[in-house]
């Protein structure tokens, strides 16, 4: 039980608050509160109802203050009024208050520098449990003089009936209020909402203070080499990053400031999706007893059957980054060696690996092109091909080239190297070729990290002007070069120049500005 008040929570009464439970507490609410049920490893599982991912076209600021000019307003960051809000944080704090609700304290950033306090307000255990599994965990000491930088109030049975009226998508809501410091969610039950918009805006605040955000995993060799992983979900970060041989640092969001690179969380929030032991041996072994796993199916004894994608395809866990054997305890480590851009290509055009030169470091960060994974987002059923600037465009609210213009900087500062990985299709597109093997990708990333690709010959990919070794250790080396590993290459070259025009036509948006990022010659040329 806890100390909080009505007043502290910013609720009109409370019934019980249960506040920084400890994993064994939450576990036994669980059950109890028969939230979800229990796996033959030991974690609990639980399920999301139909949302089994974010909602995108849900996601709103408050217009007002400071924030509506620093935002850079669109399809993705979307507008409410100041007075649409207030009636909605009103529902959502009448529909909490007199509840039992959970409240967990976190941090975000595990640079002191920059580190930002988050409370959470939510109404069950198990969201209680996701949010302690992925933010970092104070310690006792901390706790005792917590007082929150930021809010989520988190009313996730609450859907808004006015929607209509109010001129908002559906009757689900996820607005942030900048000024307020304040989030509230509604009508969805998908926790990776809470974990997204905290990164959301660590991405609104660090790059004011000239500290790049990344949507990126990170880790760290014996020698002290860090690596960065961007990728959006599904291409790969959290399984290519997760190494026996190296520290992990974390597997989604970080920071890069003068001292280095430093996690934003300190949990891991990994696809189960044909999950096998044998292929991703680290993370199988992290799910146990406090591992939190969503939507997957299992039999009545509680054995998972990761290959059933029966409910979705973005099953899911969340475990605290502990898990990890291999893990950097203090969550940070220095400048980074070297910048891995992954991609899964659903056309199967892009190479397994290409070495970059820092302009077309510059023109695929901004295009961060993938596929979509099925199930990741509400609606996408199969790979769809997507551009998403800096290989997170859902979650900046500033301008794409912001971010690039500090990722630019660093690089040059630095001496960083950059590669574009392709962890989708080869010798074919979706439904004709294959997906690339994790073992195969292994054997780029090690490539790149012990320095043995530079020891191979290179050669230009038409197109594309991508530079790809000719030979890797590990690599077929009929695949290192795409088009050797279609059979119709009249075929290949069609689909080439499509994907060509794609990127092209995208980065467009990109040139109109006078911001000095005009990158296009870096690109893929017709």
């Amino acid at each position: 039980m806890s100390g909080l008040n009505a007043e502290d929570l910013g609720l009109k009464r409370v019934a019980n608050v249960y506040h920084n439970l400890s994993y064994d507490e939450l576990f036994k609410h669980e059950n109890t509160n028969q939230e979800g049920r229990v796996a033959t490893n030991g974690s609990m599982m639980i399920d999301t109802g139909k949302f089994t991912g974010r909602s995108p076209k849900d996601k709103y600021f408050v217009e007002q203050g400071a924030s509506k000019d620093n935002i850079s307003w669109g399809n993705i960051n979307k507008p409410v009024s100041a007075e649409i809000f207030d009636e909605l944080y009103e529902d959502v704090t009448e529909y909490l208050s007199d509840k039992d609700i959970y409240v967990t304290d976190g941090y975000a950033g595990a640079s002191k520098d920059i580190q930002r306090s988050v409370r959470f307000i939510t109404e069950f255990a198990w969201q209680s449990h996701f949010v302690k599994n992925m933010f970092i965990r104070p310690g006792a000491d901390e706790l005792e003089g917590f007082a929150p930088d930021f809010r989520v109030y988190n009313a996730s049975h609450l859907t808004n009936e006015k929607w209509q009226k109010q001129g908002l998508n559906s009757e689900v809501f996820v607005i942030f209020n900048v000024e307020k410091n304040i989030a509230i969610i509604g009508g969805t039950w998908y926790g990776g909402e809470m974990k997204k918009g905290i990164f959301t805006m660590m991405n609104y605040w660090l790059p004011l203070n000239d500290i790049l955000s990344m949507h990126c995993s990170a880790n760290v060799g014996k020698e002290g080499d860090v690596a960065l992983f961007f990728g959006l979900s599904g291409t790969g970060k959290t399984t290519l990053s997760t190494d026996a041989e190296r520290e992990l640092i974390g597997d989604d969001e970080h920071g890069w400031d003068d001292a280095g690179v430093f996690n934003f969380e300190g949990g891991c929030y990994a696809k189960t999706i044909d999950l096998a032991e044998e292929s991703e041996p680290e993370i199988y072994a992290a799910i146990k007893r406090d591992a939190l796993l969503e939507n997957v199916v299992a039999d009545a004894a509680g054995e998972v059957d990761y290959t059933d994608k029966s409910k979705t395809e973005n099953t899911r866990v969340s475990y605290p980054i502990e898990h990890i054997e291999n893990h950097r305890a203090s969550l940070q480590a220095g400048m980074p060696q070297n910048i891995i851009f992954l991609s899964c290509d659903a056309f199967g055009v892009l190479p397994p690996v290409s070495k970059l030169t820092k302009e077309q470091a510059m023109y695929y960060f901004l295009s961060g092109y993938t596929a979509k994974v099925a199930g990741t987002e509400r609606g996408i059923t199969e790979p769809v091909t997507a551009f998403s600037a800096c290989f997170g465009e859902a979650f900046l609210p500033l301008h794409p080239t912001v971010y690039a213009e500090l990722l630019g900087k660093k690089m040059d500062k630095h001496n960083v190297n950059a590669y574009l990985v392709n962890t989708g299709w080869v010798g074919g597109g979706y439904g004709v070729g294959k997906r690339m093997s994790i073992k195969g990708t292994r054997a780029c990333i090690n490539g790149i990290l012990d320095g043995s690709i530079n020891k191979s010959e290179f050669a230009t990919v038409p197109f594309f002007q991508l530079h790809i070794p000719t030979t890797l250790e590990g690599v077929d080396s009929q695949l290192l070069n795409p088009r050797d590993a279609w059979e119709d290459k009249a075929s290949y070259d069609a689909t080439a120049a499509k994907l060509a025009g794609m990127f092209v036509e995208n980065f467009k948006k990109y040139t109109n500005d006078d911001n000095g990022f005009d990158y296009t010659q870096a690109g893929p040329q017709l």
